[in-house]
């Protein structure tokens, strides 16, 4: 009963870790959810709404109304000592003719647009990161196990050793070298548990969870499979879908709109003005306007309409010098434009080449694991027997090893390179269950 219950808390204690570990499609949504980065980016759609409407509203009527009212006191003949008063003033303002107008309105649905795409580009940037933490820890936990299985072997090649020499078949040299080797694989096996626990915090900052606690873990392998890149469909397809691209080609819609505002000052300005006082009471007089009739200094409702024509004449290069900076900054941006459209295909194709570059690797490790495992079980049988040396052992487990781990590199540098093909082509809006790629 006692071992039943010893059994059961082991598995318990190996498989807790592995029922609560992350899978990318995980990751990635929590990532979605709780990214500060993306947070933020959210807030700031919000902000650039409410600066859509102050920019929306130097097309719209301004209306103003003031209401004074008090209390009058004093004595004065045939009038009460302490009486209130009202009355009311309105003024509405509409611009008829202002050649800044149509690009301000243009100019405000940018702002909102560019917002979003600010957005989209966050949230490009942190799944991306998300997704190349999770391939590094997921590949060193794969060495880190690689390792331990052949720290396994060592350790039972130095058992088997040491009940040889107690048997008096083998050397004291014999073992010691054996213990030498096992002990040699421990470093190893701590360099991929670091590289993996920074990976995993790295991932866990990018899901905005608490990293004072237990690090995630992560589930799945690496996994080595052949892909070709049709380059020319893949780089049309980025150019218009890429948010990156879409987020540059809106600033420089932005600058050529903040250009065309500048410009505007070139032209004159016209506005439409009305303006009225309502007074609910009638003999209310003012003080004297220096006229002899009484009659001129009363003071009753009237109503004013016109309007207003501006144009500035000589400005001393003010206009002008916005229109520069303005003419300079949307040129700035259409060469960073050019520039990164130019880049999609030599991206793309540098990326082929690595992918065919992996294929031949991985075909060429394949076979030598396949031969140095079966030299490694050869030799594991000649040392049982004495006919092989320490020193062969250690060297067939070198290669084994190397071998393994080539193909666990080869394995991750693949998918980091998909990665990066799904980033340059704009794939991190669509995701797939297959292999964890998005697209």
């Amino acid at each position: 009963m006692r071992l039943a219950c010893v059994i059961t808390l082991g598995l318990v204690l190996i498989l807790a870790p592995v029922a609560n570990a992350l899978t990318l499609e995980v990751a990635m949504a929590r990532t979605l959810q709780n990214n500060p980065e993306i947070r933020q980016a959210k807030l700031q759609m919000e902000a650039a709404a409410g600066s859509r409407v102050v920019l929306r509203a130097a097309g719209l009527p301004d209306t103003r109304i003031n209401l004074p009212a008090g209390v009058q006191g004093g004595k004065r003949s045939g009038e009460n000592s302490v009486q209130p008063f009202a009355f009311g003033q309105g003024a509405f303002t509409q611009a008829i003719f202002n050649a800044a107008l149509p690009a301000i309105f243009r100019r405000a649905d940018i702002e909102m647009l560019v917002a979003q795409q600010q957005l989209n580009v966050a949230i490009t940037e942190q799944l991306h990161a998300v997704r190349l933490a999770f391939y590094t820890a997921a590949y060193n936990d794969s060495l880190r196990a690689l390792a331990e299985q052949q720290r396994q072997r060592l350790e039972a090649n130095a058992r088997a050793q040491s009940d040889r020499f107690e048997a008096g078949q083998a050397e004291r040299q014999a073992v010691a070298i054996a213990r030498v080797l096992e002990q040699e694989v421990t470093p190893r096996m701590e360099e991929s548990r670091r590289a993996s626990a920074g990976a995993l915090l790295t991932l866990a900052q990018a899901m905005g969870a608490d990293v004072r606690g237990a690090l995630p873990t992560v589930a799945g392998d690496l996994a080595f499979e052949p892909v070709q890149i049709d380059v020319s469909a893949e780089a049309s397809a980025a150019l218009e879908r890429r948010v990156d691209l879409k987020l540059a080609r809106l600033l420089v819609r932005a600058a050529r709109e903040d250009q065309r505002i500048a410009q505007a000052g070139y032209y004159p300005q016209i506005s439409a003005a009305i303006s009225g006082t309502y007074i609910p009471v009638s003999e209310i007089r003012r003080g004297s306007e220096c006229s002899a009739r009484r009659s001129d200094d009363i003071v009753s409702s009237e109503a004013r309409a016109g309007a207003a024509y501006t144009w500035r004449v000589v400005d001393n290069g003010l206009v002008t010098g916005a229109v520069l900076r303005q003419r300079a900054l949307r040129e700035a941006n259409e060469a960073v434009l050019a520039k990164l459209e130019a880049n999609v295909p030599r991206e793309l194709q540098r990326i082929q080449n690595t992918l065919a570059s992996l294929q031949s690797r991985h075909n060429a490790l394949s076979k030598g694991s396949g031969v140095a495992e079966q030299t490694v079980r050869d030799i594991e049988n000649n040392l049982g027997q004495g006919l092989a040396s320490q020193l062969e052992y250690r060297t067939a487990e070198t290669s084994f090893l190397q071998a393994r781990a080539g193909l666990l590199a080869v394995a991750y540098e693949q998918n980091v390179a998909l990665a990066e093909r799904d980033r340059i082509s704009g794939r991190y809006f669509q995701f797939s269950e297959g292999r964890g790629t998005v697209h």
